[in-house]
């Protein structure tokens, strides 16, 4: 089992940043990526972006792209996501998941693990 316990929610301004962490505890040595994804009062989850833990490739979703950045620091066995030029959008419980088998996922299908989510609010 793996289990990830994400920080770093809060309250921002549009324009304003915030950086999520998630720390994964257990056995972290089945990860083979981790992922960010998101979901908003009345809509269902969406992808953010991901991190494969090996190599450290990355993919974000178009709606991030250029803003949010994620990354992985293996030694802390810690996934981060950087959110920069944040809009009233992103607003949404944000968690992270981990694929307990090769390759990487956009998808929600795709990941073994899950974090209890951390709540992210950007004002207008």
């Amino acid at each position: 089992q793996v289990q990830l316990v994400e920080s770093g929610g809060g309250l921002s301004q549009a324009g304003g940043s915030l950086r999520l962490s998630c720390a994964a505890s257990g056995r972290t040595f089945s990860i083979y990526s981790m992922g960010w994804f998101r979901q908003a009062p009345g809509k269902e989850r969406e992808f953010a972006a991901a991190i494969t833990w090996g190599d450290g490739v990355t993919y974000s979703a178009d709606s991030v792209k250029g803003r949010f950045t994620i990354s992985r620091d293996v030694a802390r066995n810690t996934v981060y996501l950087q959110m920069n030029s944040l809009k009233p959008e992103d607003t949404a419980v944000y968690y992270c998941a981990a694929r307990a088998y090769s390759g990487i996922s956009r998808t929600e299908r795709g990941y073994t693990y899950w974090g209890q989510g951390t709540q992210v609010t950007v004002s207008p």
